[in-house]
């Protein structure tokens, strides 16, 4: 470490500014944790653990707490060597821990039950249990204690650790805020079963880390002795370690912020695309009329054939079949809609009232599973339902090349059958 002052002399006033420069380090613990299908290995773990420990020790024989203790102050090179970072945050104590200090501190993930309990007497212990929380993620792939608030966190502490007591933490009932957030029904120790997967000796040394009574927590110098360091496989060599590509966390923080942009992006523009939808006219890009949609008064509804040319305009008032005999539209049902066996299941939207279209407008869609119609929706409403399809920047609205849809399973001719003249 180089430090450098820079003195200013200002009259009679004097003015400084101190500049620390240290080495580069290539990544962080969580930058390098967070790098995709990273996968720690046992002597990976066992030599950044060491590391940690033996550093800490150092911190705490020399009286000062670190309270930060997590993944992305812990630095690393490209040499495998692991360092303690950011001592914004750290304090020198005494061994009587008579001193007050705030119990504002400790990134909440890794805060330890006391402090969040409301305690301002406390010692080393905080920091052994963030490296019990750093232990427990190297080993598990994820974080144990991801909670969103205060309560949460002691929640899922509670939870895998179980409910404190007089009995497993004598004098926890005298912490300012524990009868305020004591769990309300019993809960016990889980830790065991929950990582009945993990090594024996490291599930030992992890009880002994997350030890809810912070006088019974191990310390940094006992857990260099643990056995779990001098069993096989033993910790490797730092230089022996691979060399990966500069990771930290602010990159991946970065990455996750851009990726939940680009989510939020794609949402905003299948949005906009559906209510664009809702405004296009019942169209083909070849310029026919879609064969479910009319567009005149002359433009037969459920005609598979290509279009006629539009005859003389007049009003539905009366059917054109025989007097007498079948009307030229089947009469309507309770669907609100044309009961015809290619339209699929029918809803209680489709064209109103009755069996007609308002005069000159296009209806809506009533079903998604309407020949031809684009799957808006999840069939038998009205309009366009939420979910629509993302159609390709630059294709057809409404899905021209008329893929999918139904033959007639009348039989014949729909003109014919219905008396449609050509």
């Amino acid at each position: 470490m180089t430090t450098v002052l820079r003195a200013i002399s200002d009259g009679n006033k004097y003015k400084g500014g101190i500049y620390m420069v240290f080495e580069y380090m290539d990544h962080d613990l969580t930058g390098l944790a967070d790098r995709p299908g990273m996968r720690f290995s046992v002597p990976q773990i066992k030599c950044y653990m060491r590391q940690l420990l033996t550093g800490l020790h150092y911190c705490h024989v020399n009286q000062v707490l670190h309270r930060d203790i997590k993944g992305s102050n812990l630095l690393i090179d490209n040499e495998g060597n692991l360092k303690l970072a950011d001592f914004g945050l750290a304090r020198s104590f005494s061994n009587d821990h008579n001193a007050n200090l705030t119990n504002r501190v400790i990134t909440l993930w890794y805060r330890p039950p006391e402090l969040l309990l409301g305690t301002t007497k406390y010692g080393p212990a905080v920091d052994m249990w963030s490296v019990g929380c750093i232990f427990a993620e190297l080993l598990h792939g994820k974080p144990i204690f991801p909670g969103k608030d205060e309560p949460e966190q002691l929640n899922k502490i509670f939870e895998l650790c179980g409910a404190p007591d007089e009995f497993n933490w004598p004098g926890v009932s005298k912490i300012p805020w524990y009868n305020n957030l004591k769990p309300t029904r019993p809960m016990k120790r889980r830790l065991r079963e929950v990582f009945r997967h993990f090594d024996r000796n490291a599930l030992e040394l992890l009880e002994r880390m997350l030890t809810l009574d912070p006088s019974e927590r191990i310390s940094a110098k006992d857990a260099l002795d643990a056995e779990y360091f001098w069993t096989d496989p033993l910790p490797c060599n730092p230089k022996s370690l691979p060399k990966y590509e500069a990771s930290h966390e602010f990159q991946t923080k970065k990455k996750r912020q851009q990726q939940r942009q680009h989510e939020e992006n794609a949402k905003r523009q299948k949005l906009q695309h559906q209510q664009q939808h809702g405004r296009l006219p019942p169209t083909q890009q070849s310029g026919q009329a879609h064969p479910q949609m009319r567009s005149g008064p002359n433009q037969p509804l459920h005609s598979s054939q290509p279009p006629v040319a539009a005859g003389p305009s007049h009003h539905y008032g009366k059917p054109r079949g025989p007097a007498g005999g079948p009307g030229r539209y089947p009469p309507s049902g309770t669907s609100g809609g044309y009961n015809h066996p290619n339209r699929g299941g029918q809803g209680s939207g489709g064209y109103g009232s009755g069996p007609y279209p308002p005069q000159g407008r296009a209806p809506p869609y009533g079903s998604s599973s309407m020949p031809g119609a684009p799957p808006h929706g999840s069939g038998g409403g009205s309009g366009y339902g939420v979910g629509g399809p993302n159609y390709p920047q630059g294709g057809p609205p409404y899905g021209g090349s008329g893929a999918g849809r139904g033959s007639n399973m009348m039989g014949g001719n729909r003109n014919q059958q219905y008396g449609w003249q050509q």
